[in-house]
Parts: C-alpha cells; sequence; structure tokens
C-alpha cells in the first residue's frame, strides 16, 4: 500500500495501518463513487410547491436533505459525517424537483468556523432570535427565518448520526464525541476536530464549497491544552487529525473532468501570526505536514503564512514534504500581505486573520462574501488595441503610443466590469435573489444585519477584476517594442499582416521573435519593466473605483486554467505564438520562455509592487526532483522559499514533477491513480484531468524540466 511521491524514498510510515487503509480506500474512489451513485433528494411530493417562493422552495431542499441524504459510517472512522449527494460536487444545491437541479450554492468564500468550536451553533441560534425580536421589515424577518430553520436541519442531520452511531458498541467514542458538538463549545482537541468537520460537511452537504481556513489556530489551543493534561498524546492527535483529511477524500470519484476531481475550494492555511502580532505555529501546524507527507492527500490545498521571523525548523518541514510532490504546500509571503491589506483598508487586527477564498485570493474569513471577474488581457490587445491586427484600422509610430492605447482600452474593459457588477446592478440583484441560509449562518453581520451572504449581510463585500494572459501582454508590447520600433525588421503594418495571417511564410522571422528575445520570467529588466508598469497601472485603475459603494474593488491577477477556453478565441500573438496556443498562467512565464531557472523566474515576479495586488498574484514554480534529492535539495526549497519572502513576493506554489511520469500517466492512468499535481489553486490528481488540461500542465513545467 504505497502512496506516490516523486521523491527518491517512499513516503513516511506513522499512522496505524487501519488509518492507512482508510486513507487509500478513500483515495481509490469507495465512497466517492458512492455518493456520486445517490445525486439528490426529491421535492416532487411537497403540495403546492411550484407556489412556494424561492426562499420557501430552498428551505424545502434543506429539510429534505437533512431528512434523507443517505447516512455513511465509515468503518473504523473516529470522526463522523459525510456529505452523501452527488450532485454536492457539481458546486449544486443537491435537490430536484420535476428532475431538475433548483439552486446553485456558494464558493469562493472561508466560513467563520472558529466561531462555532468557540462558541457552538447553539450561540448563532440565540443571536439569530436575538435579532428577529429587533426586525420590523418582512424580508429581513424571513431571512433570519430561513436561517433559523437551517440550524433545525442541522440539528435533524445531527439527529440522525446519533442514532446511526448507537447501533453499534463499536462507534460508542465517535457517539461521545459527537453529542454535544456542534451545538455546544467544543471542550477538547477531538470534539474540536469532529465539531470543525461536522459543520463543514453539513455546509458540503448542502451543496457549498467553503474553505477552512486557519486549522492550526482554530485547533491548536485544544490541543496543547490536552497535550498538558495528558488527555491526548501526540500520535492520537496525529490520527484523529488524519481522518479530518482523510473524511475529505469523500467525493473522490476518478473519471476525467476539466479542472481534475479535488476542485471543491477546501483550502487550509497555516502558520502565521494572530490578532496580536504573535506567531500561531503549533503542534496542530506540524500534524498537518505529518499528514500530507505521509498520505499525500491533495484534496485540501495548504497555504502557509511565512514571514521574516518564520522559524528555519519550519521550512525544513515544509521542503520535506514539498519534495514528495503533489504541489499541496504553497506560500504566502505574509508581511508583504498585512502591507496590502491595511493599505487598503483593512484594519490591522482583522488584517492579520487573513484566509483565502479556497484558491488563493485574500478574504476576512468569516467576514467576506467574494467574487472575482476575470477577463483576458491578451485579447484586449488583439482585438481593441490591434484592432484585430487590422492594418487599416491601427496604426501606431512609437511604442509609447501603443502602450498608451491599451492602457485606455484597459481601462474601459476595468471600468465596465465594475459597472457591470455594482450595486444595485442586475449582476447584483441576480446575486440578492440567491438563497443561501447555510452559508449566511457562519457569516459575521448577515444576522444582526438580517441580510444573506448575497444580499449585502456579509461585513466585506468584494468584487475583484482579476487580469489574465498579463506576461503575454508584456512579451507581445515587448516583441514589437523591439522588432517594429527599435530593430525595425518589419514596418507596423506589415506586422499586423503577419500575425492576421497567423505567421504564415514566416517561419524564420517567427523562430528570431522566438529564441532571439528574453522574455517575463528571465531576469531581464527591460522586460520586467514592462510587467512592473502594467500592473502598477491596473492596480491604479481599480483602485480608482474602489470605495464608490460599499464594494470593495481589489486587483488580482489569474487564469485559473482559463488560458485552455481562452486559446481559440485568440490569435496569433507578437511574441511568436500560433492562433489556438495554450499561453501563461496566472503571473508565470509564457510556457518555454523560462530559461534561467526558478531564481530567475521568481526575480521577475517579484520586481512588480505586490502590495497593490490586494486580491493576489499566484507564480508558479516546478522543480525537477532529482533537484531536490537530499540535504541540498531540502536547502534549495528553503532557499527558494526565502528568497521569494524577502524579495516581495505575493503567493508561489511549488509543485516538484517529472514531465516523464506525467507522459506516462497519460498512457497508463491506471498505474498512477494518486499522482497529484498543482493545477492553480487547487490540486488534481492528474489522471482525473482530461486530456487538454494534462497537457497544460506538462507544457507549464520549465524548459530545463522539458
Amino acid at each position: 500500500m504505497e502512496f506516490f511521491t516523486a521523491y527518491k524514498e517512499p513516503r513516511p510510515v506513522r499512522l496505524p495501518e487501519m488509518t492507512r487503509t482508510f486513507a487509500y480506500e478513500s483515495l481509490h474512489y469507495k465512497y466517492g463513487r458512492d455518493t456520486w451513485e445517490n445525486q439528490a433528494v426529491s421535492l416532487d411530493h411537497i403540495p403546492n410547491f411550484d407556489q412556494l417562493s424561492t426562499l420557501e422552495k430552498y428551505n424545502a431542499a434543506i429539510f429534505e436533505i437533512a431528512s434523507n441524504a443517505p447516512i455513511r459510517v465509515c468503518e473504523n472512522e473516529l470522526i463522523s459525517g459525510a456529505a452523501t449527494l452527488g450532485a454536492a460536487i457539481k458546486h449544486m444545491v443537491p435537490a430536484t424537483y420535476n428532475g431538475k437541479l433548483l439552486f446553485d450554492s456558494v464558493s469562493h468564500l472561508t466560513l467563520g468556523f472558529d466561531n462555532v468550536l468557540k462558541f457552538g451553533v447553539n450561540d448563532i441560534k440565540k443571536r439569530i432570535n436575538k435579532s428577529l425580536s429587533n426586525q420590523t421589515n418582512k424580508k429581513n424577518i424571513e431571512t433570519l427565518k430561513s436561517m433559523l430553520h437551517c440550524i433545525n436541519c442541522l440539528e435533524i442531520w445531527h439527529g440522525r448520526y446519533i442514532e446511526a452511531l448507537s447501533r453499534s458498541k463499536k462507534y460508542a467514542g465517535n457517539l461521545k464525541n459527537l453529542q454535544n458538538v456542534p451545538f455546544q463549545p467544543a471542550t477538547s482537541f477531538y470534539e474540536a476536530v469532529q465539531s470543525l468537520w461536522f459543520t463543514f460537511a453539513f455546509t458540503r452537504l448542502c451543496g457549498n464549497w467553503p474553505g477552512i481556513g486557519r486549522i492550526d489556530a482554530m485547533l491548536g489551543p485544544y490541543l496543547k491544552k490536552d497535550l498538558a493534561q495528558g488527555i491526548i498524546t501526540i500520535q492520537q492527535a496525529r490520527e484523529v487529525l488524519a481522518h479530518f483529511f482523510i473524511k475529505g477524500c469523500e467525493w473522490v470519484r476518478g473519471g476525467d473532468y476539466e479542472g481534475g476531481d479535488a476542485q471543491h475550494y477546501q483550502n487550509i492555511i497555516l502558520s502565521g501570526v494572530d490578532e496580536n502580532g504573535e506567531d500561531i505555529t503549533n503542534e496542530v501546524t506540524y500534524l498537518v505536514l505529518d499528514i500530507i507527507e505521509e498520505l499525500g492527500i491533495s484534496d485540501f490545498p495548504i497555504t502557509v503564512r511565512v514571514n521574516k521571523n518564520t522559524e528555519i525548523t519550519l521550512l525544513k518541514r515544509m521542503a520535506e514534504v514539498i519534495r514528495h510532490g503533489g504541489g499541496i504546500v504553497a506560500v504566502y509571503n505574509e508581511d508583504l500581505i498585512l502591507d496590502a491589506l491595511t493599505d487598503f483598508g483593512y484594519d490591522l487586527k482583522e488584517a492579520r486573520t487573513f484566509a483565502n477564498d479556497g484558491c488563493w485570493e485574500m478574504q476576512i474569513p468569516g467576514k467576506t462574501c467574494f467574487s472575482y471577474a476575470p477577463f483576458d488581457a491578451l485579447k484586449l490587445l488583439q482585438d481593441a488595441t490591434l484592432a484585430g491586427y487590422d492594418k487599416n484600422k491601427t496604426c501606431f509610430d512609437t511604442y509609447e503610443g501603443l502602450y498608451q492605447k491599451f492602457l485606455e482600452d484597459l481601462k474601459e474593459a476595468v471600468e465596465n466590469i465594475y459597472k457591470e457588477c455594482s450595486y444595485d446592478s442586475e449582476y447584483w440583484n441576480l446575486r440578492a435573489e440567491t438563497p443561501c441560509s447555510v452559508v449566511s449562518l457562519f457569516t459575521e453581520e448577515c444576522i444582526e444585519r438580517g441580510l444573506s451572504y448575497f444580499d449585502g449581510g456579509a461585513k466585506y463585500y468584494v468584487i475583484s477584476p482579476h487580469i489574465g494572459g498579463l506576461p503575454d501582454v508584456v512579451n507581445s508590447l515587448y516583441a514589437i517594442r523591439r522588432l517594429v520600433f527599435e530593430e525595425k525588421k518589419v514596418t507596423f503594418p506589415g506586422f499586423m499582416d503577419i500575425l492576421k495571417n497567423n505567421w504564415e511564410g514566416y517561419e524564420p522571422l517567427r523562430q528570431y521573435v522566438l529564441n532571439h528575445y528574453e522574455y517575463f520570467g528571465n531576469d531581464n529588466d527591460e522586460v520586467d519593466r514592462i510587467a512592473v508598469q502594467l500592473l502598477d497601472d491596473f492596480s491604479d485603475i481599480c483602485q480608482s473605483l474602489n470605495g464608490r459603494s460599499i464594494i470593495l474593488y481589489p486587483a488580482g491577477v489569474s487564469t485559473f486554467g482559463r488560458q485552455i477556453q481562452w486559446a481559440p478565441e485568440r490569435m496569433a500573438s507578437p511574441h511568436g505564438r500560433k492562433k489556438g496556443d495554450v499561453l501563461a498562467g496566472n503571473l508565470s512565464p509564457t510556457p518555454g520562455t523560462d530559461l534561467k531557472g526558478a531564481t530567475a523566474v521568481i526575480k521577475s515576479y517579484c520586481k512588480a509592487n505586490m502590495k497593490k495586488l490586494v486580491s493576489g498574484a499566484a507564480l508558479d514554480i516546478n522543480l525537477f526532483p532529482t533537484t531536490v534529492y537530499d540535504n541540498e535539495g531540502i536547502e534549495a526549497i528553503i532557499g527558494l522559499i526565502q528568497g521569494f519572502v524577502k524579495l516581495g513576493g505575493f503567493f508561489m506554489q511549488l509543485d516538484v514533477v517529472d514531465n516523464n511520469i506525467l507522459k506516462q500517466a497519460q498512457v497508463h492512468p491506471e498505474n498512477f491513480p494518486t499522482l497529484s499535481v498543482r493545477v492553480s489553486g487547487w490540486n488534481a490528481r492528474f489522471v482525473t484531468l482530461n486530456k487538454e488540461w494534462q497537457d497544460m500542465i506538462i507544457q507549464r513545467v520549465s524548459k530545463e524540466n522539458a
């Protein structure tokens, strides 16, 4: 029973064989395929269902889910509760009427699970009743009553598990541990893990995809107390926590999909400081890394908050986990992110609690309604600024004139996003009518305001424009500047004709453009300055719109794999790529252009003022397995992390991957069922990605690993 590793030695064994078997079976589809067989509950039997309001239909759906979703108690599980309806895997509330799913669900958020552990769900119920006593508006009252109804449904679901566990003395420990949570505050580490899992599982059962957040900050104090009192050993704690991670594999079902089988945004954040600036790194931090190192579970992408004071012990453990591959552990530059958040207007104490939306975008957990608006800047350059390469509609005498026109087009695009998503727009009103009471329960101020998560209930309402294709815009502008305006190898109209015809008949010139210039990602100041300027200008445009309403409007950079769907719509590019080529992801170099290794890529990326990119910008770094062997490899990974933080990076995704192994997995997927790769803000088993996405992963691996 082995778990895939890119390292030369097997993963370590610390957990009991029974727990390892549970993990192995979960990763090999035992529970995911069972979940997929039970898609949804039916609402067809409800009298006069068509006459119910949207919120009443949602309430009925949550009740049926809680009352009739299959109950699953896995053999030898240590914590209980399971999201057993397959439609939830599709980001839908798993309830149908006349065979159709009715409601989309909620993702890109981290809920206030910490308050459940500290105060219990019964405290939420008290807050709802108090708010109800102060409300007179009918809509507010209906919203609050729906939240109360969802707690009642949670109680029903909880009761069904209590009854199921009562059937066998084998699960007496589970029964005792689940008896009071999540309704009462957790009193031990074991209860805290169970409370966190059960609450998370219920939100997932109802179709939502929340992140977990700062799991060590939440669970660490419980473990510290229990260890001191001799209630639990570190080995027992590791096993209990391992069951949390294994239970999170309950949707693993094989097959192949556009984004793989683990894109459910259940991200975890480790380490960093608390609201008072004190380091929270604790035993749970290291237990999580132990579990991931041993089992290679990639369903909970992990990001460690690293700062200038992070101890070498933690960096070493990160490196030891990273070298096994899978892309599971990523890096936040905590110091820079805190500066970014406070510069943007967040209170420092609140900023210090940051987590993410389930990918990498910053948010204050349990207090934020977040969405992002992606757009393709390369297509904007090609279609708007360069008029579809129509030489009769576009011509520039200088590079400066070209850049200024692109900046005008960029500003218009970003302003249009703001108008389309602004308060009281059609987008806002449609979202406001989307029922989401389960999520509203765990989002601060929804209860006090009597408003849902989507209807302005959350303390912070964030819409982030995300520029995509930026490295390719930078490379395109650089190629035009060099080829047309500096070297004058071709006229501007002539170059437009060449690009419009997909470089046909000009292969020597295309090869010159591809191979003669050093593009973004090679620590070349000449091209990197374009990236710095463009990111500055984009951030300034976003900031000029921020504060005009209750909506916060932070800048971000991402593609999240959209470079695949964008490819057919793009024309040939000035930096030598042909129509339909899959190009750069996130803020990483165009595939095949990073010629000088990981250090040069990091240096190019870090030249930009990342403090202005409040929503985040991801850098993908791929390392060949032999470069991270032994102590020298550990030191190399630590050096990359420390250099990234010192140079002012924002977010870095490290993966250790061999292209030859990936190509073998394409041909013989049956031999690599648990081979994990970092996709974007999430991980996936490589063999569950469809061919296009697999090819993208292979293509983006740095040229020295090709």
